[in-house]
């Protein structure tokens, strides 16, 4: 992922936000013409000092021709972090465009994460072919890191690491890391991993605690354990680990507990971007690829799927007012009001369904606390369907002149707010159960339930009140 320390974000001074922080189109204009012109001097004079985010966000704004133009002219000077700063699509589109040889020379100097972050979204066939344009070593490591699982610790960890042995003073280390070479050291790092001779690890010294200790001071005394984790653990668990511990880094070992790299907190935080990111789409019933730069046909099939279960879900809700068609007749009111009954339950049920969702991904909510959260989502169910049941029935009696349809859309809304709670809780925990994704799954059945509960709730109860069956 992105080094945060490599470049620092730039003063502004030739206009390249606008006072909301948005790109100024003078400033893409004034680059478009360069790269129009050939002009590698100037376009490196309005470019070369930017930020990788702030030249992502320029490729992105750019037309899609002018994108890997911009790339060639800057030759060597060009960071390919850029790269992981902008969308998936758009990477993909310029890396196309790139001869192989050009996108592994450009790839050399990056961090492993970051390599990886550009590769593995590419097809087998251009993967291969850039891999193939890089040292054997590079390609080597790089395939390595392929080779683990997707959103895996071994895809996200960098594998360049500061290492030495435990009976190293704290002199030898801070002599070895002022001598060694830019190619030996990460771009940025906060430790020195102590491991033995078959690189397993031992611990670790911060540098602050390297930098304060006497020259005599062994590491394997000043040394501390670390939390570490599993090359193929998910990142998501990653990252609840450097939430919990407050990591500002984490070493990966290998099955046999070798050290095999590390992860970062930059890395991390685009880890959690990305889930919350995730979840939020698919609560939405939006696939996790889905971006702005999506082609029309890829987004509408994406789509399809959600829209159809919903649209089987709504005849389901449906069929019940079918059920109840000439107490609908006999009362016009009913069908004026039915619609409110169960659109207040579906709000209410998606405010639970989202806290429930949220909570299960964090591991906050589990067989241990269900009940008593259940209980007390149902709880307050029933508190906003007393409140909303008078509010609702003071209205709907003054509107209609009648006291009973005041009284029937109360016990209704009662009723369905209850129901609303409890199937925004129960609908989660069940699919997560069953090993599907509540955040994908949940929306379709909650709203099927709240719809469903509100239209017999609302007919039936009126059926009851006013003799009309």
């Amino acid at each position: 992922m992105p080094d945060v320390a490599a470049k620092d974000p730039t003063p502004d001074p030739i206009g390249l936000r606008d006072e909301e922080g948005n790109l100024n189109r003078a400033f893409v204009e004034a680059v478009a013409q360069t790269i129009a012109s050939h002009d590698a001097a100037g376009l490196l004079k309005l470019v070369g000092h930017l930020h990788e985010a702030d030249v992502g966000d320029l490729i992105e704004a750019l037309d899609h021709e002018d994108r890997p133009r911009l790339i060639e002219l800057m030759g060597r000077e060009f960071d390919f972090t850029a790269l992981i700063e902008i969308d998936d699509n758009v990477r993909e589109d310029i890396l196309d465009e790139l001869p192989a040889e050009t996108v592994a020379e450009g790839m050399r100097d990056l961090e492993s994460d970051d390599a990886v972050a550009i590769l593995e979204d590419l097809d087998r066939e251009e993967r291969a072919e850039i891999l193939e344009a890089m040292s054997p070593v590079d390609r080597a490591a790089l395939q390595r890191s392929l080779d683990y699982p997707e959103q895996s610790a071994g895809r996200l960890m960098q594998t360049t690491l500061l290492t030495a042995p435990p009976f190293w003073t704290a002199g030898q280390a801070l002599d070895h890391i002022h001598d060694a070479s830019d190619d030996d050291l990460p771009d940025s790092f906060f430790e020195v991993f102590v491991v033995d001779p078959a690189h397993h690890l031992l611990g670790n010294v911060f540098l602050d605690a390297l930098v304060r200790a006497r020259r005599s001071a062994r590491l394997d005394e000043l040394m501390r354990e670390r939390h570490s984790v599993h090359v193929s653990e998910d990142q998501e668990e990653v990252a609840r680990l450097f939430e919990r511990y407050n990591l500002v880094s984490a070493p990966v070992t290998d099955v046999n507990g070798r050290l095999v790299g590390v992860i970062t907190i930059d890395d991390i935080v685009d880890v959690i971007e990305e889930e919350a990111e995730e979840d939020i789409k698919a609560l939405g019933g939006v696939r996790a690829g889905e971006e702005l730069s999506s082609s029309v046909m890829w987004i509408t099939r994406s789509r399809f799927t959600w829209l159809f279960v919903n649209l089987v879900t709504a005849f389901m809700a449906s069929s019940v007012l079918g059920m109840f068609e000439g107490q609908l007749e006999k009362m016009v009111a009913l069908a004026v009001l039915v619609p409110i009954v169960a659109s207040q339950g579906g709000n209410a049920a998606t405010q639970t369904m989202t806290v429930a969702v949220r909570a299960l991904a964090t591991r906050e909510l589990s067989s241990s606390n269900a009940m008593r959260v259940a209980m007390r989502e149902v709880t307050v169910g029933m508190l906003n369907g007393v409140a909303f049941g008078i509010l609702t029935g003071i209205g709907a009696g003054v509107w209609f002149e009648s006291a009973g349809i005041g009284v029937v859309i109360a016990l209704a809304m009662v009723t369905n707010l209850i129901a609303g709670a409890l199937g925004g809780i129960m609908v989660p925990l069940t699919l997560d159960r069953l090993g599907y994704d509540p955040a994908v799954s949940s929306g379709a059945f909650v709203t099927t339930v709240t719809d469903v509960v509100g239209n017999f709730a609302f007919l039936g109860i009126a059926t009851l009140w006013f003799g009309l069956a």
